[in-house]
């Protein structure tokens, strides 16, 4: 008779298995000799640097980085099996309130695979891995959704940007964005931790500024914010992050970040590394950064995400935006057509919160209107360069920092994408004060006015997903209607002693 296996050997066998779903990898089409070696490399590090764990993380709809930590002699693992993550997560609001049935056979996404609040598989993806320089022995990976069945996840706003570039590609083309992103850093004073503070979404912390603001680019500010700033800027390098500057902006504890030009969805990947790293190391310090466009506060600025965009002949690496005689290329007009045509319905894309539209409407320095101008900062789109500078590119100076940067990014392509495709004009760019441009498009007033016309746009569902942008549409309507039943301060100041 042969000999019985050991209890060790049982265990050791289970433990070959206990992360994700065996050989998951094989179901797709991911399981390549490069992608092995990769995953190897980083096993070999994690061993050599003593590395105890790895967040394996992937980005919802909302921009949010969501993961689960493992132990780090399970990576490969991971890598090859999967790690598991419920689908019950996309089905979450801006306050992780599940907005559909999640335990219905579909799980109200309208899929076989995603009922039951079951799995969908999160697979690493080596080119993000990073260490983290804050958490001691941590490690951090991006990973791109698939459904049991091996398919992609179309919900997954990765794959919604991976698409993109794809699309870009057939062309012979490929997307190169830098960003320049604003936030506001703050001491905290009371982090409101107290249980009944517990609520969804909790209190936010009480806070006072760090500096005064107002005086853009002053030495004085910017010396005294070199604690702070110096912490990031060592974190986000850390991070492998292109940073190009960090510095002191307009309002008080406000700062913006700007990043070197990155290429296709490492553009977006970059924007989610920024934000987790500045978030996690201003709380590490008793800070709280906030990519919220309009802060509630007193004496605030809002803030914006200026998206510089241009494209490269894949061949030669050229800039199909530059032209030696014109201020942009034929090509490069015609993707800001597509932008101007399709502004309203990827607004919902750039400005994806309610809070968003109180800095288009309140800000005088925020783009009102579909105009493109040549190096005018009160234009949507602004020309960057022009004649035959091999830097020249485009500015979307609509977009806020809580964009979630796959679905900004994609919309973008997108729409530029329908721009060359239909020759579509955007016309001379208008650099005499834009917001006097009143016979231009006007641009949503609200998270509203913008969800209803991406509602009503085919581009983007045929181009992103008729599933996601349906998705996407309930998702944001659901946020809506839990502010339009909410009573404001607004409301009580204005009607609650008056009648």
């Amino acid at each position: 008779m042969p000999h019985p296996i050991s209890a060790e050997e049982l265990a050791r066998n289970a433990t070959q298995t206990a992360v994700g779903r065996t050989n998951f990898i094989g179901r797709t089409a991911l399981d390549t000799a490069e992608r092995r070696a990769a995953i190897e490399a980083i096993a070999a590090r994690l061993t050599e640097e003593k590395i105890d764990v790895v967040r394996v993380c992937f980005v919802d709809t909302q921009g949010q980085v969501r993961l689960h930590a493992i132990e780090a002699r399970h990576f490969a693992q991971a890598a090859r099996n999967g790690v598991a993550f419920t689908t019950a997560l996309l089905a979450m609001d801006s306050a992780n309130l599940i907005y559909q049935n999640v335990f219905s056979a579909d799980g109200g996404f309208g899929h076989a695979h995603m009922g039951g609040a079951g799995d969908m598989m999160a697979l690493p993806d080596p080119a993000t891995f990073r260490i983290l320089p804050w958490a001691p022995k941590t490690g951090w990976v991006l990973s791109d959704l698939y459904l049991i069945n091996g398919e992609r996840c179309p919900f997954d706003p990765r794959w919604v940007m991976q698409k993109a570039c794809t699309a870009l590609e057939s062309l012979g083309l490929s997307f190169v964005g830098g960003a320049e992103v604003e936030f506001h850093v703050f001491k905290v004073m009371d982090p409101h931790n107290e249980l009944e503070h517990c609520t969804q979404p909790a209190r936010p912390p009480a806070v006072i500024a760090l500096r005064h603001g107002y005086q853009y680019m002053n030495d004085q500010i910017t010396d005294a914010m070199e604690p702070v700033t110096t912490a990031l800027r060592d974190a986000l390098l850390g991070m492998q992050l292109p940073v190009r500057t960090l510095e002191t902006e307009w309002g008080p504890g406000q700062l913006e970040v700007t990043l070197d030009p990155l290429i296709g969805v490492a553009t977006a990947d970059a924007i989610i590394m920024l934000r987790t790293t500045v978030k996690q190391v201003a709380r590490r310090i008793g800070l709280v950064a906030s990519f919220m466009a309009k802060p509630n506060l007193p004496n605030i600025f809002s803030s914006g995400w200026h998206l510089h965009q241009s494209l490269v002949n894949h061949t030669t690496g050229a800039n199909v935006f530059a032209a030696d005689n014109e201020l942009l290329s034929e090509t490069g007009r015609h993707y800001v057509g597509g932008l101007l045509q399709h502004v309203r319905a990827g607004t919902a894309f750039s400005n994806p919160t309610i809070n968003g539209y109180k800095r288009l409407n309140a800000n005088p320095l925020s783009p009102k209107r579909a105009v493109w101008s040549n190096d005018n900062k009160a234009a949507m789109c602004r020309l960057v360069g022009g004649h035959g500078d091999p830097a020249t590119r485009i500015e979307n100076r609509i977009g806020e920092p809580a964009a979630n940067p796959y679905l900004y990014m994609a919309s973008q392509i997108f729409s530029g994408i329908d721009g060359i495709t239909h020759q579509k004009d955007p016309g001379p760019p208008l650099n005499d004060n834009p917001y006097a441009q009143t016979q231009m498009e006007v641009l949503p007033g609200s998270l509203l006015e913008a969800i209803d016309a991406l509602a009503n746009s085919k581009l983007l569902a045929e181009t992103m997903g008729e599933a996601f942008v349906a998705h996407f549409v309930a998702q944001k309507r659901h946020e809506i209607s839990r502010f339009m039943s909410t009573v404001t301060d607004w409301e009580q100041n204005e009607y609650f002693e008056m009648f």
